[in-house]
């Protein structure tokens, strides 16, 4: 069935990726309700959304609300959340969707949805990682989900106010590993917001692109504070994400994934990014929970059911979630006299 004209998009988050992509389609005429709260809410709702990107700057209206169902049933939503939000987050979002309504999830890390469409000995299996008692699966019919693999940067300046000074690019594709007609509108919507869009059949390819991206450089630049262009430039922790991208690369190969970027390539586009601070340090800088669960330890969880090991992936995921969540003190109290 295709989208009415103009469709009711809905953004659920509104962080840096979820005011990019409301900026953008905003922008582009396309009418956009944006799920937030608090004072990104006000702000939002005083000031619109803006972003200032490598095409200039983008200042839009859009509907916010923290309601779901004051916006009601949408055509497409687009989930802009934290991986850690979702399973709290999913199941209050029902009078959002209706039974066409497209639910695109642009989330780091290994989905929960990974299995979905799968055949042989992982058919309905789950990632206990991410959705540990089956919550996420249970909140929403697979049939609604479309694939999304999402490379921008962007960091908040502000409530509603966002930079990127990166280019955008986004790749959708059907967790069934499909060509379908829904998949090409969603696709086309993005690309006439100027983000340049791609439609493919082979989803999980993309992501571990994109998961690799993310396990050899967001855990690492917790426990050092350092840039992209640092993580992928300097010797010193070159050699450490080195070793992270090798142990990576076994386990999507393991899965038959076909990772394009060879690794001095991939080395070379990290560092070429910049002095780019990634969300996973942001989110430790202003105390917020870590992604490492669907970043890191669903990875390792994906390893392990192929029978390999990721003992520096291990290592360092283990120090960044010291310095997210420092362990009890183990040095005995002292009492005063």
């Amino acid at each position: 069935m295709p989208f009415p004209t103009p469709p009711r998009v809905c953004i659920v988050g509104a962080g840096a990726i979820g005011c990019t992509l409301a900026a953008r389609l905003a922008g582009s005429g396309q009418p956009v309700s944006l799920l937030a709260r608090g004072a990104t809410l006000a702000a939002i709702r005083a000031n619109g959304v803006r972003l200032h990107d490598l095409d200039g700057e983008h200042a839009a209206s859009v509907e916010a609300s923290d309601s779901c169902a004051e916006l009601g049933e949408q055509d497409l939503v687009f989930l802009c959340t934290k991986a850690p939000a979702l399973a709290d987050l999913l199941p209050t979002l029902a009078p959002l969707i209706g039974a066409q309504t497209a639910v695109v999830p642009v989330v780091n890390g290994v989905p929960w949805w990974y299995f979905h469409g799968e055949a042989g000995r992982f058919a309905g299996h789950r990632v206990n990682s991410v959705d540990p008692d089956g919550r996420l699966a249970g909140a929403l019919d697979m049939e609604h989900l479309l694939g999304c693999v999402v490379f921008i940067t962007a960091q908040v300046e502000a409530p509603g106010v966002v930079r990127s000074n990166n280019p955008h690019l986004m790749i959708l594709g059907e967790p069934t590993n499909r060509l379908s007609e829904r998949l090409e509108r969603v696709r086309a919507l993005i690309e006439g917001a100027g983000i340049e869009a791609r439609a493919t059949d082979r989803i999980r390819d993309q992501l571990w692109t994109k998961i690799i991206a993310n396990l050899t450089s967001n855990p690492l630049s917790v426990v050092t504070g350092a840039t992209l262009e640092q993580l992928y430039g300097l010797p010193e922790l070159r050699a450490v994400v080195a070793k992270i991208l090798n142990e990576a690369l076994l386990v999507a190969a393991a899965y038959g994934a076909r990772v394009s970027i060879d690794p001095q390539t991939f080395m070379e586009l990290g560092a070429g990014m910049g002095p780019v601070r990634t969300s996973m340090l942001q989110d430790y800088e202003q105390g917020r929970p870590l992604e490492l669960a669907a970043i890191g330890d669903a990875v390792v969880e994906l390893a392990g059911y192929q029978g390999l090991s990721m003992p520096t992936t291990q290592d360092i995921l283990t120090l960044a979630r010291f310095r997210g969540a420092p362990f009890p003190s183990t040095e005995p109290s002292r009492q005063r006299q």
